[in-house]
């Protein structure tokens, strides 16, 4: 992505860590379900979650019973998942410092390795260049995004909110075709994309908390507050019994490492 580093994607989201952790959406089963299915992955299996933040998708596949690594270079959002207890029954994910461009682990590491809502903050070239080196022969990239359903007239309301941070659109339009280059990589191949649908119910608190974790919200204070104050209207006009529901898409994106000796 043309001015990544520009974007400051590794500081950016420090001081956010708490607020992510409460207010980021999950993944829908089905797509967890997939990956797994997809990928082969089971108890013997290594997941390497690059960009893992607070730690949301890799709990989530550690309550499938699969083990994991978690890579992050931001060091509020790794502590923060390794503050929080794994599911009842599952081994607790291991978190490490590292980049997606170089993750400090060894070569073919890894049977899959998942970005969840991270890879538009990567260097995509260098990224899959990494991901190829510490994957297993066979192995499995996965890319995964929530991105907002804009046919659902309370989340198209809510994105017109969002839309009105000046970075908002700078962020969120490439990401949408961020996971591309899988599909095109000479690294890769059975590259394929499936959606989901997914669903965050949410009161005032919760929406004004999902909005405010976004690294792009405004910080300043009166900008902040037209901001609080656009998403309390949006809240108003459409609540049910105190409740909205942002709607989702998520996307997945994979493909199985190619064995580029025979190329």
């Amino acid at each position: 992505m043309s001015g990544l580093s520009e974007q400051r994607p590794i500081e950016r989201f420090t001081g956010l860590a708490g607020l992510y952790a409460q207010c980021r959406p999950g993944y829908p089963d089905a797509a967890l379900d997939f990956i797994i299915r997809r990928c082969g992955l089971g108890s013997q299996s290594v997941l390497v979650d690059v960009g893992c933040g607070t730690g949301i998708a890799a709990r989530l596949f550690a309550g499938r019973g699969v083990p994991v690594i978690g890579i992050d270079p931001n060091d509020q959002m790794r502590g923060q998942a390794e503050a929080v207890a794994a599911p009842p029954g599952a081994m607790a994910p291991v978190y490490r410092r590292g980049r997606a461009e170089a993750t400090g682990l060894p070569d073919a590491a890894a049977d899959v390795v998942l970005a969840a809502q991270a890879f538009h903050w990567f260097e995509p070239d260098a990224a899959l260049r990494e991901f190829h080196r510490i994957l297993k022969p066979g192995g499995w990239v996965a890319l995964m995004w929530n991105e907002r359903d804009l046919s659902d007239a309370f989340t198209a309301a809510y994105s017109a909110v969002i839309a009105s941070t000046p970075e908002a659109a700078a962020i969120e339009h490439p990401r949408g075709r961020a996971g591309e280059v899988l599909l095109g990589s000479s690294r890769f191949e059975e590259a394929t994309r499936v959606e989901f649908a997914n669903a965050q119910p949410l009161s005032e608190e919760g929406l004004l908390g999902r909005a405010f974790s976004a690294s792009y919200a405004p910080r300043e204070p009166e900008a902040a507050e037209r901001f609080a104050d656009g998403l309390r209207a949006v809240f108003a006009r459409f609540q049910l019994q105190g409740q909205v529901v942002i709607r989702y898409q998520t996307s997945v994106y994979s493909a199985r490492r190619k064995d580029l000796s025979q190329d």
